[in-house]
């Protein structure tokens, strides 16, 4: 028999001693580390069911953002949809409104409305999914170009609302439009030269690809004439399989805006 104090086994015979000490060895194993404790619940963190809150997938351009942010970042969410009968869902879509609210995600606790906020959030829990590039020079350069759609090109917006749905061959963009156009395709050329493409920053898509997606569907709905390079890249985006899938949904959405569905 084993001897009722554990910690006294003079008593026993060579055999039990060693069954003892195996046993003790048993009860003294440490844990998980703290590092281990810290990656299991960044792991737990990533895996939370999530929830994007988005407007019309026909003319909603951030939306189509922050939806494909999370695509990239391969993220598990469910999609809540706003309805465009909503006031403040439309003054975002006709761009009357100086805050977007749209998308919004809800994850883990927390609520992210902006969509570069949306971006940096997903990279800071994801960095492996390459939402922003790993060398800090290309990083800034992606942070700068993101942030000059974020709060740019707004002649552009107004005279090319997205709308997947219409097509208007031969439209005539108006001359404050054609100045976005050319800054954007010149951001386009830089890229793609610089990083070898076929995606702006490489060879895989990044948040930078998601903010400037939309303006991709514009240049075809409207019909607008650009280079062969930039032609190729829009071509690059649409032929993406979360693009398709967006595009898709957004044909057979119920939802109309007639103030962005007059013909031009």
């Amino acid at each position: 028999m084993l001897a009722d104090n554990r910690n006294d086994i003079r008593g026993l015979n060579p055999y039990a001693r060693l069954v003892c000490r195996i046993a003790r060895a048993d009860r003294q194993k440490p844990g998980p580390t703290h590092c281990q404790r810290v990656d299991f619940l960044r792991g737990k963190r990533k895996m939370a069911k999530a929830k994007l809150a988005i407007a019309s997938k026909n003319y909603g351009s951030w939306s189509l953002r922050g939806w494909l942010l999370c695509k990239m970042a391969k993220l598990d969410f469910a999609e809540q949809h706003a309805g465009t009968d909503d006031p403040s869902t439309r003054a975002e879509l006709l761009l009357l409104s100086p805050s977007f609210l749209v998308p919004c995600l809800y994850h883990d606790g927390l609520k992210v409305w902006d969509t570069l906020a949306i971006a940096e959030y997903l990279h800071e829990i994801s960095p492996e999914a390459g939402l922003l590039p790993k060398d800090q020079a290309e990083r800034a350069h992606c942070r700068a170009i993101c942030g000059e759609m974020h709060s740019g090109f707004s002649n552009l917006r107004s005279a090319l609302p997205m709308n997947l749905k219409a097509h208007f061959p031969g439209f005539k963009a108006w001359a404050g439009a054609r100045g976005d156009i050319e800054r954007i395709t010149a951001i386009w050329q830089e890229c793609l030269e610089k990083y070898k493409g076929p995606y702006l920053f490489g060879k895989q898509p990044c948040a930078a690809d998601a903010m400037y997606a939309p303006v991709c569907t514009r240049f075809l709905t409207y019909d607008v004439a650009i280079d062969p390079v930039s032609s190729a890249y829009c071509r690059t985006i649409m032929a993406l399989p979360d693009m398709k899938e967006w595009i898709e949904a957004a044909k057979v959405e119920p939802d109309e805006l007639e103030e962005l569905d007059v013909e031009f």
